[in-house]
């Protein structure tokens, strides 16, 4: 006797595997470059700053 499996179960489960293995990705990258994109907020925040300053004059 075959039973018939739901493949939409499957399918579910295949869907949150790959979205872990992107979330997992994207927090491996975002370690990665940590510091630069550090540096790169801290450079457009200085910027928005003076030019800020500069309007005000």
């Amino acid at each position: 006797m075959k039973r018939h499996r739901s493949s939409r179960g499957q399918n579910t489960v295949e869907y949150l595997m790959m979205l872990a293995v992107i979330v997992g990705v994207i927090l491996v990258i975002g370690r990665m470059f940590k510091p630069q994109i550090s540096n790169v907020f801290n450079d457009v925040m200085r910027m928005v700053t003076d030019a800020s300053r500069t309007v005000g004059s």
